[in-house]
């Protein structure tokens, strides 16, 4: 899953983070990828059942058919040639049609590839590396529509992981919505009401840690 930010829509994120900050002493970081894996093994799961469906398919058709014209079903190259193209099939239907990439890949698998994907771009992008450990990881990942919220030290002893629930959300809302940019300005505006509420407050020498600007990865 792709999606194209336009540059007012860049800008529109980089001055909700601006104006986020500006209420605390937290950084945020937007960072959205296509997805966290590219899912093998649902591409070999789909494969293997779809080549036990069509030797199922092709045994009930020389069950029931009557004649010559499929005696070769009965060979063993027959019965190989079936399960192949059967898992051919079944491949490409997986490679092609993420809903169902998804399914065989499975909740706690998509799950685990998010979280970890999400922790290398914490330390990929010195989340860590603010005065008062205030850095904070909004990361989306598109395909799998999850989001992960990954807060330092200074983050999370003032607000608990449950309080970010509203905030991934209406992340998730607006991906599923195709809205992804609006999605992100609230969110990221909810995540500045959360660190005020939370005391995670401005001081007088705040200074801009991190840069404002939308980490958008095409690569992954």
């Amino acid at each position: 899953m792709k999606i194209a930010f336009s540059e007012a829509d860049k800008t529109r994120i980089r001055e909700a983070v601006h104006a986020a900050e500006g209420r605390t002493s937290g950084e945020i970081v937007p960072y959205v990828v296509p997805r966290s894996d590219t899912y093998p093994v649902a591409v070999w799961r789909g494969a293997a059942i779809a080549a036990v469906l069509a030797l199922f398919v092709a045994m009930l058709v020389a069950q029931f058919y009557v004649g010559w014209g499929l005696a070769w079903l009965y060979t063993s190259w027959g019965a190989t040639l079936v399960a192949l193209a059967g898992g051919v099939a079944g491949a490409l239907l997986v490679h092609f049609v993420p809903a169902l990439k998804r399914l065989l890949a499975g909740p706690g698998r998509l799950a685990q590839s998010v979280h970890l994907r999400a922790k290398e771009a914490f330390l990929d992008e010195e989340v860590f590396l603010t005065r008062d450990r205030t850095g904070i990881l909004l990361f989306l990942s598109l395909f799998e529509h999850r989001i992960e919220v990954l807060g330092d030290a200074g983050i999370n002893q003032n607000v608990s992981p449950d309080e970010w629930a509203d905030v991934v959300l209406r992340l998730r809302e607006g991906i599923r919505q195709g809205q992804v940019t609006e999605g992100l300005v609230e969110a990221i505006g909810m995540c500045g009401a959360l660190l005020e509420r939370g005391g995670v407050t401005i001081r007088p020498d705040d200074v801009n840690e991190l840069p404002d600007s939308l980490r958008l990865r095409t690569d992954d």
